[in-house]
C-alpha cells in the first residue's frame, strides 16, 4: 500500500470521527435545552357566537364598582365572559352585578381590599371555586388626589402606593398561580401617561403607576413562557365621579382648560377607554406583550412653539 493510499484512508477515518463528535455535541446541547411549554389550551367554550368572543372565559376586574372598572366589566360580560368585580364598596359592586345580569351576563361581586394579601388570596380562591378558572385580570383599583408634594403626608403616600403599586402586585401574583397552571392568561394594568413623564400634584400616584409600568414590562418578560400576556393601558382624562372630583377638574371651567391642552380637543369617556382595555385582552392582541397602550388624545405630546404662540 503506497503512501497516498494510507493518507486517503487516514483522512476518511478522521472525517468520520469528526462528524461523530459534532453529532454527539449537538445531541448533548439539545438535551440541555429546557423543554418547550405545552401548547396553551383554549379556554372552555359553549360555542361562542359572533359578538361573544370571550365566552367560556373568566375575568377579574379590581375597582369594578364604578367608572372605568364598571365599563370594562360590562363590556367583557356583554361579550360572553363571566366577570368577578372587586372593590371595598360591596353595595356599588352589587349594583353593577344587577346591571350585568339584567343584560344577560354573569357576574360575581366580592368585597376586597387589594392592600391586604389575605383578602386578595381569598377573593381569587372564591373566583376559582365559582367559575373554575381565571383568564383575565384587569388591575384597575386606584387611589389619587391632588396635593403639592411638600404637603403630602406619609399616610397619604402609603394609601395611594398601597392600592396602586402593592395592590397590583398582590392581585397579579395571586392570579398568576392559576394562569400558570393553564399556560394561558392576560393581565392589563391601568396606569396613566404621567407614569413616564411625571406630573406635579400627584407624586404619589405618578410614582406608584411608574412602578406598575415597570412591573408590567418585567412580568411580561418573565411570564411569557407560561403563555401569560401582561400589558398596560394609560387612559386619557375622563369625567368620572371619583377622578374628576379628587383631581379637581369636576367643573366646566377646569374641563375646558384640559380640552385646550389635548390636541384632539376633547375629553374621553369610560366607555371609550373600556373598549381599548378589552382589545388588549382579546385574541386580536395575542402578540402584544409588555406594551403600554396610551390613549390620551395626544395630551402627552409637546406642542412646542405653537403653545407659546397660542
Amino acid at each position: 500500500m503506497n503512501f497516498i493510499a494510507i493518507l486517503l484512508i487516514a483522512l476518511v477515518v478522521f472525517n468520520a470521527l469528526f462528524l461523530i463528535w459534532v453529532w454527539s455535541m449537538g445531541r448533548g446541547a439539545r438535551k440541555a435545552l429546557p423543554s418547550a411549554p405545552p401548547p396553551a389550551p383554549s379556554p372552555p367554550s359553549s360555542g361562542a357566537a359572533a359578538g361573544k368572543d370571550f365566552a367560556g372565559q373568566v375575568a377579574i376586574i379590581t375597582g369594578g364598582g364604578s367608572g372605568l372598572g364598571r365599563e370594562i366589566a360590562k363590556n367583557l360580560a356583554a361579550r360572553g365572559a363571566s366577570v368577578v368585580i372587586t372593590s371595598r364598596d360591596l353595595e356599588k359592586l352589587k349594583k353593577v352585578v344587577t346591571e350585568i345580569e339584567a343584560a344577560g351576563g354573569t357576574a360575581l361581586a366580592i368585597s376586597t381590599d387589594v392592600r391586604d394579601t389575605a383578602q386578595v388570596d381569598a377573593m381569587v380562591r372564591q373566583a376559582v371555586e365559582r367559575f373554575g378558572r381565571i383568564d383575565i385580570l384587569v388591575n384597575n383599583a386606584a387611589g389619587n388626589f391632588f396635593v403639592p408634594a411638600e404637603k403630602l403626608t406619609p399616610n397619604g403616600w402609603n394609601a395611594v402606593v398601597g392600592i396602586v403599586l402593592n395592590g397590583t402586585f398582590y392581585c397579579t401574583r395571586a392570579v398568576a398561580a392559576e394562569m400558570i397552571k393553564q399556560r394561558r392568561g392576560s393581565v392589563v394594568n391601568i396606569v396613566a401617561n404621567y407614569a413616564e413623564s411625571g406630573a406635579p400634584g400627584v407624586v404619589h400616584s405618578a410614582s406608584a403607576k411608574a412602578g406598575v409600568l415597570v412591573m408590567t414590562k418585567t412580568l411580561a418578560g418573565e411570564w411569557g413562557r407560561y403563555g401569560i400576556r401582561v400589558n398596560a393601558m394609560a387612559p386619557g382624562a375622563m369625567v368620572t365621579e371619583n377622578a374628576s372630583k379628587n383631581l379637581m377638574y369636576n367643573t366646566p371651567e377646569m374641563q375646558e382648560k384640559i380640552r385646550s391642552r389635548v390636541p384632539l380637543g376633547r375629553l374621553t369617556s369610560p366607555e371609550e377607554m373600556a373598549q381599548l382595555v378589552v382589545f388588549l385582552c382579546s385574541k386580536d392582541a395575542e402578540y402584544i406583550q409588555g406594551h403600554c397602550l396610551t390613549a390620551d388624545g395626544g395630551a402627552g405630546l409637546s406642542r412646542g412653539l405653537m403653545e407659546l404662540q397660542d
